[in-house]
C-alpha cells in the first residue's frame, strides 16, 4: 500500500435524506461529514477534482422502477467524477494518476480499480471527460449516429441545443455535412451562442412564442432528425415538422422531469404513420461500443477547436446541491460541472 499523509480526518459527501415530490428541495439533502474512507485491497482512494451533475439523477432520486436503481437514502449520491488517485492498493494505478469514475458528489471517494478509468490531463482539461470527451459527448455521438441514423445532407433540429449534449450534437450534425441544423434553448444570448459559436445554422428561444410556429419559420422545408432533449411541446413541434422516413432520438425529457402528475403526450402521432417516421428512446450505457470510435474522431475537433464546447462551473462541494438544481432550471451553458 502506497500512503500519502496530509489527508484530511473527515470526508464531505452529499446524501439524499428523501425522495423529492415535484422540485427537489434543499430539505431532501444533507452534507454529511464522515470519517476519511480507507480504500482496501484493490481499490484506490481518490481526491476529486471536478463532479458532474446531470438531468438524469432526477430520476434516480425517485422510487420509480427505472433503467437503473434508484439513489439510496441517507447514502452518497453518485455521479461522474474525475481526481486524482493519493493511496492505491491495485496494480496498474500509482499515486498522482488521475482517473474518471462514478463516486461522485462527495470530496473524497474509494473506488474499485476496476470502475475507475485512467485519464490523460496532458491531453485534455481533466473537467472535458465529464463533459465533451465524456459520457456526454458520447450521448451526444451515439444518440445522433446511431439511434437517429444521421447521415449526410439530413436536416437536424435539437431541443435543448445549448447543454452539454444539444450542443454537441448540433456540432457533430454540421461537421458530418448536414444540410441545416436548428436549435432551440431558453433564452436569446444562448440562441445567439447556437449561431454565432456553435455554427448552427438557426435557433429560436422557444419562451418567445409557440415552438411548433418558431421551428417552422427556422425549417421550412421540414426535418429529417429530431434529438430530443426535452419533451413536451417540442416534441410534439417535432412531429409535426417531421419530413419521410424521419427519425427522432429521444435522449431525455427535462421539461416533465418534475411533474408530479403525468404529462400529455403528442397530439400528433398520427403523422408518424404519413411520414413512416421512427421515434426511438436510447441510454449512453448501451453504446460504450461506440467509445473508441468515438474519442478518435471528435478528440481531433476538439483538439483543433473545430468542435467548441462550454461548461458552466460552480465552485465547492458544498454547492454541488445548487448547481445540480440549477441544470434543472436551464441556469447552465454546456456542461455544469463542480470544481472542488
Amino acid at each position: 500500500m502506497t500512503d500519502t499523509p496530509a489527508l484530511p480526518a473527515v470526508n464531505r459527501a452529499w446524501h439524499l435524506l428523501s425522495r423529492p415530490v415535484g422540485w427537489p428541495e434543499p430539505q431532501d439533502f444533507a452534507l454529511v461529514e464522515s470519517p476519511m474512507p480507507k480504500p482496501r485491497e484493490g481499490q484506490v482512494l481518490v481526491r476529486n477534482e471536478y463532479l458532474s451533475v446531470d438531468p438524469y439523477m432526477r430520476g434516480r432520486m425517485s422510487a420509480a422502477k427505472s433503467y437503473v436503481a434508484p439513489y439510496e437514502l441517507d447514502k452518497p449520491l453518485q455521479g461522474g467524477a474525475v481526481g486524482e488517485v493519493v493511496v492505491s492498493r491495485a496494480e496498474g494505478i500509482s499515486p498522482g494518476d488521475h482517473v474518471l469514475h462514478f463516486a461522485g458528489w462527495r470530496e473524497y471517494a474509494a473506488v474499485d480499480a476496476a470502475q475507475a478509468v485512467r485519464v490523460d490531463p496532458q491531453a485534455a482539461p481533466l473537467s472535458t471527460y465529464l463533459g465533451v470527451l465524456g459520457m456526454t459527448g458520447l450521448t451526444a455521438y451515439a444518440g445522433l449516429l446511431r439511434t437517429a441514423s444521421f447521415k449526410e445532407g439530413d436536416i437536424v433540429f435539437v431541443s435543448g441545443a445549448a447543454g452539454a449534449v444539444g450542443s454537441q450534437v448540433g456540432q457533430i450534425a454540421r461537421l458530418k455535412g448536414a444540410a441545416r441544423v436548428i436549435g432551440s434553448a431558453g433564452s436569446d444570448e444562448k440562441v445567439a451562442l447556437l449561431v454565432d459559436e456553435y455554427g448552427f445554422d438557426a435557433a429560436f428561444n422557444y419562451k418567445n412564442g409557440p415552438v411548433a410556429e418558431q421551428l417552422r419559420a427556422a425549417a421550412p422545408d421540414g426535418i429529417d432528425v429530431y434529438f430530443d432533449n426535452v419533451g413536451g411541446d417540442h416534441l410534439e413541434a417535432a412531429i409535426g415538422s417531421l419530413n419521410r422516413d424521419g427519425r427522432i432520438a429521444v435522449c431525455g425529457a427535462i421539461s416533465v422531469y418534475n411533474n408530479t402528475e403525468p404529462a400529455p403526450g403528442p397530439r400528433n402521432m398520427a403523422r408518424l404513420i404519413q411520414t413512416r417516421g421512427r421515434i426511438e428512446g436510447f441510454l449512453v450505457g448501451d453504446h460504450y461500443d461506440l467509445q473508441p470510435q468515438f474519442v478518435q474522431e471528435v478528440g481531433p475537433w476538439v483538439r483543433s477547436g473545430e468542435l467548441k464546447y462550454r461548461e458552466t462551473v460552480v465552485e465547492g462541494v458544498e454547492n454541488t446541491l445548487e448547481a445540480f438544481l440549477g441544470v434543472l432550471r436551464g441556469d447552465n451553458t454546456g456542461k455544469m460541472i463542480v470544481e472542488l
